[in-house]
């Protein structure tokens, strides 16, 4: 039997498929391309270049290969774009996991894993943010992963499907080796846009507003390493396979770093210069998002090994330093 990773060949998902075969286990990839990239996927992977909104294509898959569990990584995630174009988000997301949904039953696939977010808990009054914390989202991106919950959840009332979902925080780094790493169309995730930075892809950055309800102004994130969270999406999958209960898991460090912060950081983990500037805000941003994980520690025995945002950096920064042009180099051997 196989894992079906969804979105396996974006950021996460190549994390996520890298890690399973290095346990030997046995994986799918499906995959629209829309923000992957298919040279993020071994060659000896079956691969299906598939929206999960075709029904009937994704269905094929569920034929062709004996799927036992499902891990989903395949949904549109850039909260400015969801403020200017709600729609694509409810779409491809909510209308996404329906779909999908009705395949895996389809097929009696009952177990599956989902990217869920820290935005679904929108401007938590709370922090560090509980599984508990009230989910007012405050922009599409959250509410459509919100939505995406509630409707796992009424599948388990209705069809004993059992589900988990990982609201993560916010995600950095890359496989330590520098063979995988992050690689999007047009960047909007900080990390890799100070490292472009570092590079001198980018004249500067820009600091999105600066009279945040912070400490410095500027709003603060909790960050989590890749690798640590493809571990928690391995163990949510041995928690399914155990016939466990459906449940949710923040996943974070419980550390807060703002983007000032982040951006000095990075000028210490690489030691180059970093130009930055201060921009109004976006619409959609949170003030401060920091989680409190002791859930995912205790249930599901997650025991991140990046604790250190100079260490994520560095990982991101031998990804960058090797592929400047992400994987556009690959391509070049």
């Amino acid at each position: 039997m196989s894992t079906l990773v969804l979105g396996g060949a974006g950021y996460i998902g190549s994390h996520m498929v890298d890690s399973l075969r290095a346990q030997n286990k046995a994986v799918v990839v499906v995959d629209n391309l829309a923000t992957g990239h298919r040279l993020a996927v071994p060659e000896d992977v079956p691969f299906y270049q598939v929206d999960i909104r075709d029904k009937q294509a994704l269905s094929a898959v569920f034929d062709q290969e004996e799927i036992d569990q499902v891990v989903h990584f395949a949904a549109s995630s850039i909260v400015p774009e969801s403020m200017t174009d709600p729609l694509k988000y409810f779409d491809n997301n909510t209308a996404g996991m329906i779909a999908l949904l009705e395949v895996m039953l389809e097929h009696d696939v009952k177990q599956i894993v989902f990217s869920s977010t820290a935005a679904t808990y929108g401007d938590a009054k709370e922090s560090p943010i509980k599984e508990t914390t009230p989910q007012l989202p405050i922009n599409p991106y959250g509410l459509s992963k919100l939505q995406m919950e509630q409707i796992m959840a009424w599948a388990d009332k209705a069809y004993n499907l059992k589900w988990v979902a990982l609201r993560y925080f916010n995600v950095a780094g890359a496989k330590p080796d520098g063979s995988i790493g992050e690689d999007h169309p047009t960047e909007t995730h900080l990390v890799p846009i100070i490292l472009q930075t570092a590079l001198g892809e980018r004249d500067a950055i820009t600091m999105f507003g600066d009279d945040y309800n912070t400490p410095d102004g500027f709003n603060v994130r909790d960050y989590v390493h890749v690798m640590d969270l493809v571990d928690a999406h391995v163990l949510a999958l041995d928690y399914l396979a155990k016939g466990n209960v459906s449940n949710q898991f923040n996943l974070g460090t419980a550390n807060g770093y703002s983007v000032k912060q982040m951006v000095e950081a990075a000028r210490e983990a690489t030691g180059m210069e970093i130009p930055a500037t201060v921009g109004p805000r976006r619409a959609g941003d949170p003030d401060s998002l920091i989680a409190d994980s002791t859930k995912a520690r205790e249930v599901l025995g997650w025991t991140p090994q990046y604790e250190s945002v100079q260490e994520i950096i560095k990982t991101a920064w031998t990804w960058h330093q090797t592929h400047p042009e992400g994987y556009q180099d690959r391509s070049k051997n």
